[in-house]
């Protein structure tokens, strides 16, 4: 019997553990999902006769090691900083160990130690970072082995609400962590474009965005991420002439989120004095100059060169920001106030479903013909806990386990799927699931 050991049971986790208690049976294996909620471990194994769900506190050294050395194989579905805690015990016990995240400069450090141990460090194996990974190679290296040259490169992701719910006017709902959207951008992106490095600090970052249709789904814009450039070596694309990377939102969502950003209501790095006492209306009312004659609605406008017809006072006064709800948070930075008012209208409800959109765009010289070709995905939420960003997160680390624990999988070391032996047996069965792309030659 094989041993699988599912660290955190999470929203991102749900479809992950339900693929593995599924296919347990079969597979000969036994799964403990361990989590700091032992009630919401054992929400997720549900008396599942495969299942064992745990209390389990990462940082503690004595119950680590203990579960750890009695394992096969160990799934981290923690926060990406806690990682590294497990990443090491994996190497000093000598089990394989599979992540979602994106590779810390702190895990790849321990590349040699992995390899010297016989086991692999399988990480950014989930959505973005994960799929984007797989499906790009597979075109890369078919534009390739065919003799093409790739020109430019961009690809594009976002997690969206399925448009049967999409039912207020930013035509948004957080399926992801809320903190993390509205942080989104921060820092100076960074990308290139026919041969020249390009910047955008983060305060110009949603007035420079990208449209697009994306089959039948309509119409899309998308905003740089942080770091592109990290992705030339990645993808064997050193020498490409154009590489870009980006968030996907609907059409008109960037600009009216520019708002914001512009105000400084997204600035995480000081705390309100007295926002505990603070209505949503005084706390947008900080950002402007000070005027008693003049409406907080008029200053806004007025701030932002903006009519009180126009689409975009009308989603900020549909968010509440100039409401009197009460803030009633102690020493909360803009941010988190925003986000408190973000979250009160665009969470999932318990009807709702989800999105999740990718497109690839490739251009590319082969025979001495310039082409062009897109690659898109489409993966709609089945309710609101077995969402489509469950799915693309979890299906993927649960089938590379199983591959790892088959010994289909043989890399060691620290590894993202950037090469066949991973890439290509995750994508044929995530197809079988219905996470498929579509291909089109332009």
């Amino acid at each position: 019997m094989k041993k699988i050991l599912v660290i955190g049971s999470g929203r991102s986790a749900v479809t992950l553990i339900k693929y593995l208690l599924d296919n347990a049976e079969g597979n000969n294996w036994q799964v403990t999902v361990a989590d700091f909620s032992e009630e919401l471990a054992k929400v997720a194994v549900a008396n599942h006769s495969s299942g064992k769900a745990i209390f389990f506190n990462v940082t503690d050294d004595k119950q680590r090691q203990t579960e750890i050395e009695n394992t096969d194989i160990v799934i981290s579905m923690l926060p990406a900083r806690m990682h590294i805690t497990v990443a090491k015990a994996c190497i000093r016990l000598g089990k394989n160990l599979v992540t979602a995240s994106y590779v810390s400069k702190e895990i790849f450090a321990l590349d040699e130690k992995a390899k010297n141990a016989g086991i692999i460090l399988l990480n950014e194996i989930g959505l973005d970072p994960g799929i984007d990974h797989m499906s790009a190679m597979q075109v890369i290296d078919s534009i390739k082995e065919n003799g093409g040259e790739l020109t430019s490169f961009k690809s594009f992701c976002g997690g969206l609400v399925h448009p049967d719910y999409d039912t207020n006017p930013w035509h948004y709902k957080f399926t992801w962590n809320p903190r993390n959207v509205v942080l989104a951008g921060q820092g100076t992106a960074q990308y290139i474009k026919h041969g020249r490095y390009k910047y955008i600090p983060y305060h110009k970052l949603f007035e420079r965005t990208e449209q697009m249709n994306i089959l039948d789904a309509g119409e899309f814009e998308g905003y740089a991420n942080r770091d592109s450039l990290n992705y030339r070596k990645a993808y064997g694309l050193e020498n490409i002439p154009t590489l870009f990377r980006g968030t996907l939102r609907r059409k008109g969502f960037c600009k009216s989120w520019n708002m914001f950003v512009q105000l400084g209501m997204t600035d995480d790095t000081y705390k309100v004095e007295n926002a505990e006492n603070m209505t949503y209306r005084e706390f947008i009312n900080l950002f402007f100059p000070f005027n008693n004659k003049m409406s907080v609605e008029k200053k806004f406008c007025d701030y932002l060169n903006i009519s009180i017809d126009s689409d975009e006072f009308k989603k900020a006064q549909w968010l509440g920001v100039f409401s009197d709800t009460n803030i009633g948070m102690k020493d909360a930075t803009p941010a988190q106030i925003f986000q408190k008012i973000c979250e009160e209208k665009w969470t999932l409800g318990a009807e709702d479903k989800d999105l999740i959109v990718m497109q690839h765009q490739f251009e590319y010289v082969q025979n001495g013909e310039q082409k062009k070709l897109n690659s898109s995905l489409l993966v709609f939420g089945d309710d609101s806990r077995y969402t489509a960003m469950a799915k693309t997160v979890g299906l993927p680390v649960a089938i590379a386990t199983k591959l790892i624990l088959s010994g289909e999988i043989k890399s060691t070391g620290v590894k993202i799927p950037t090469t066949k032996d991973i890439y290509i047996p995750v994508l044929k069965e995530l197809a079988e699931n219905g996470i498929n792309f579509i291909e089109e030659k332009l």
